[in-house]
């Protein structure tokens, strides 16, 4: 009985995740369209802003990278959740994204993972994924998704997540359709980040489309206890994204400046200056590609042998590793490494979940 529930809860998954693959969207993570934006200002004002951030050297030897994939740079994308603007450690990382710029077609795709996800942490036990980012800040988060996905990342970009806040209240709000669900979610969160941040707010009372301050859109990118878990999350986090990206595109320079002058002291990054001149040097060549969830094939269970709390269950972790770099690399026929291959039998044995249940 336990296994036919299993077999539909992850076959609805699947399908629900199909669905929104299929939608290509034009949605860009938020920090890699800031630095497009900073093009229109010219290098200069990239270099006089750049002194701002916290740049974070790391050493490569801590990151597992694997084999080379070519001609793609590959970062990782953290949004942390941060109450003393702790951005090298210490915190769980809230989100957690993979940027791949194909440098050939100048494509750039975005697989979320998912924080729950049940992986391989450095010492050989397995958590959750974003538990890494909280034992070893950035190079432990990297060596993980490295690790786990036979990825060579070496660059990372890290956000205080309340730095939604500042963004959005400096665009004015974002318009979001609020369902019945989320409105006490809403609420909820949005006293906590009012707390952490000093920034005052009105509870939401209404559904339908309404515009979203800062605290609100950021309480609502945060809800995970609505149908659909942490997969609606991060389907919250990309509209609120996308929400973001849309205005920006539409503003003024001095709004843009305030954005990057508010923001840019919430970022945690080891991207040199000549790093994002690079990046922004070929910015409005890039084309949008699609964006999508890591694992692929999943389910969850409560049920993980040692561990407490319910975890994202790969249905196959070394089949989601070959699909993640088809996704990713166009790599169709692309085989695991045997750390992929032994990770993927420890986690069926943990979980009891496998490809052929």
């Amino acid at each position: 009985m336990r296994d036919s529930h299993r077999k539909k809860e992850a076959t609805a998954i699947r399908r629900a995740i199909l669905r929104r693959r299929r939608r290509r969207r034009r949605r860009f993570f938020l920090l890699l369209e800031l630095i497009i934006l900073l093009i229109l200002v010219g290098s200069t004002y990239l270099y006089s802003k750049f002194d701002l951030m916290n740049y974070q050297s790391l050493e490569h030897k801590n990151l597992e990278v694997y084999k080379d994939t070519g001609n793609y740079t590959n970062i990782a994308l953290f949004g942390l959740d941060s109450r003393e603007g702790e951005l090298d450690g210490g915190v769980r990382s809230d989100c957690m994204m993979i940027a791949s710029i194909n440098h050939k077609t100048d494509e750039v795709k975005i697989i979320s993972v998912y924080r729950d996800t049940l992986l391989r942490q450095s010492d050989g036990s397995y958590s959750k994924a974003n538990s890494a980012y909280s034992y070893g800040g950035p190079a432990e988060a990297i060596a993980l998704l490295n690790r786990n996905l036979d990825l060579d990342i070496q660059k990372y970009i890290s956000v205080d997540f309340n730095a939604m806040v500042d963004i959005v209240d400096a665009l004015g709000g974002v318009e979001i359709d609020v369902q019945e669900e989320e409105i006490i979610y809403i609420n909820g969160y949005s006293t906590e980040i009012t707390k952490v941040t000093g920034v005052d707010t009105q509870p939401v009372v209404s559904t339908g489309p309404q515009t979203l301050n800062g605290v609100q859109a950021t309480a609502y990118a945060r809800i995970r206890y609505t149908s659909g878990d942490d997969f609606k999350r991060t389907e919250r986090q990309r509209l609120v994204l996308q929400k973001i990206v849309e205005k920006a595109q539409q503003s003024d320079l001095a709004t843009l400046n305030q954005i990057i002058n508010d923001v840019l002291p919430q970022i945690s990054t080891n991207l040199t200056a000549k790093n994002f001149l690079g990046l922004a040097a070929n910015g409005l060549k890039y084309k949008i590609g699609e964006m999508s969830g890591f694992p692929f094939d999943v389910t969850t269970s409560e049920n993980v042998r040692g561990l407490s709390g319910s975890y994202v269950i790969p249905i196959g972790l070394s089949d989601n590793v070959s699909q993640l770099h088809a996704f990713l690399f166009d790599k169709s026929e692309y085989p695991p490494s045997d750390q992929v291959q032994e990770i993927n039998d420890d986690i069926e044995y943990l979980s009891g979940v496998n490809s052929i249940n």
